[in-house]
């Protein structure tokens, strides 16, 4: 999985709805614990009224976390997105990034509980800003977390 998530990671800015909504992944951190994405406003992704069309402000909030999480926890975990919501606080325009980190100490306290038996769904937030570094949107992301079960023999 692992493997796959650096493959994905390599690949994932020609991915086709990040490519129709000029999104881009413009920093990884060495460890894959902080991704920075960025959308350039252009005709692609424009709405009705000339700023960022709010699916991509949300696209651009999506896979992050979730993959983050995969990669750090390894290949006995279960991750998934379980929900989302997004808030608009002011139109966005230009360009816009978000900045997505998981600790260590968070992906410690996950394993910790997990490993413990217990099937359970962390909240990560992050916020999309603007080039003045305001707050153009802040998005909310449920994931579920499991350990995977072996068949018995």
């Amino acid at each position: 999985m692992r493997r796959n998530i650096l493959q994905l990671l390599k690949w994932i800015n020609f991915y086709a709805p990040f490519l129709g909504m000029n999104i881009r992944v413009v920093y990884k951190s060495p460890d894959l614990r902080t991704i920075r994405v960025q959308s350039k406003l252009n005709w692609r992704n424009l709405n009705a009224v000339g700023t960022h069309f709010g699916g991509t402000l949300y696209a651009m909030c999506d896979p992050w976390f979730m993959l983050i999480l995969m990669h750090a926890l390894g290949e006995d975990y279960i991750v998934w997105d379980k929900s989302a919501s997004i808030r608009f606080v002011r139109p966005g325009r230009g360009n816009v990034t978000a900045t997505f980190c998981i600790t260590q100490e968070q992906v410690d306290a996950i394993r910790a509980r997990v490993d413990a038996g217990e099937k359970i769904e962390p909240m990560f937030s992050v916020d999309v800003m603007d080039e003045h570094n305001q707050v153009v949107a802040h998005v909310d992301k449920l994931l579920y977390v499991r350990k995977k079960t072996t068949p018995s023999s």
